[in-house]
C-alpha cells in the first residue's frame, strides 16, 4: 500500500489461493475487481481502498466466507451493493464509502451480526434502511450520511445498544 500502483487488478492474481491478506490500497488501480478474487478463500482481509477502480462488486465476493476485513472505500464502484455481501458472516468492518453505490441496502446486510463498524457513507444509495440493520447488536458505529436514502427510521435501529457513533445526515 502506499504506493504509485498503475493498470488493472490482474484476473490471475486468483492463483494467489494461499493469500490471508491482500492490501492493495493507497494507489493508482484502475479497472474492477476481477470475479476471480472469489477463488481467495483464504483471505480475511481485503484492502483495495483509495484506488480508482470502477465497475459494480462482483457477486462471487460473497465466497470469501473469511473475510474480516473489507474495504472498498474511496474508489469508483458503480452499481448496487450485491445481496451475496451477505454471506460474509464473519466480517467485523465493511467500509464502502466513497463511491458512486446506487439502489438500496441488501436486507442480506442483516446477516452480518459479527460488524462492529460499517460505513456506507457518501454514496448514492436509495430507498429506506433495512429493518435488518437491527440484527447487527456487535455495530459501534454505523455510518450511513450524505446518501439518497428515505422513509423513516427503523425501530430496529434500538436494538443496536453497543453503538458509539450513529450518523444518518444529509440524506431525504
Amino acid at each position: 500500500d502506499d504506493n504509485q500502483l498503475t493498470g488493472e487488478i490482474p484476473s490471475e492474481i486468483g492463483n494467489l489461493t494461499n493469500l490471508t491478506e491482500l492490501y492493495l490500497f493507497n494507489n493508482e488501480l484502475t479497472g474492477s475487481i476481477p470475479p476471480e478474487i472469489s477463488d481467495l478463500t483464504n483471505l480475511t482481509e481485503l484492502r483495495l481502498g483509495s484506488n480508482q477502480l470502477t465497475g459494480s462488486i462482483p457477486p462471487e465476493i460473497g465466497n470469501l466466507t473469511n473475510l474480516i476485513w473489507l474495504r472498498l472505500d474511496d474508489n469508483q464502484f458503480t452499481g448496487s451493493i450485491p445481496p451475496e455481501i451477505g454471506n460474509l458472516t464473519n466480517l467485523i468492518w465493511l467500509r464502502l464509502d466513497d463511491n458512486q453505490f446506487t439502489g438500496s441496502i441488501p436486507p442480506e446486510i442483516g446477516n452480518l451480526t459479527n460488524l462492529t463498524r460499517l460505513y456506507s457513507d457518501d454514496n448514492q444509495l436509495t430507498g429506506s434502511i433495512p429493518s435488518e440493520i437491527g440484527n447487527l447488536t456487535n455495530l459501534r458505529y454505523l455510518n450511513l450520511n450524505d446518501n439518497e436514502l428515505t422513509g423513516s427510521i427503523p425501530p430496529e435501529i434500538g436494538n443496536l445498544t453497543n453503538l458509539t457513533y450513529l450518523n444518518l445526515k444529509s440524506n431525504q
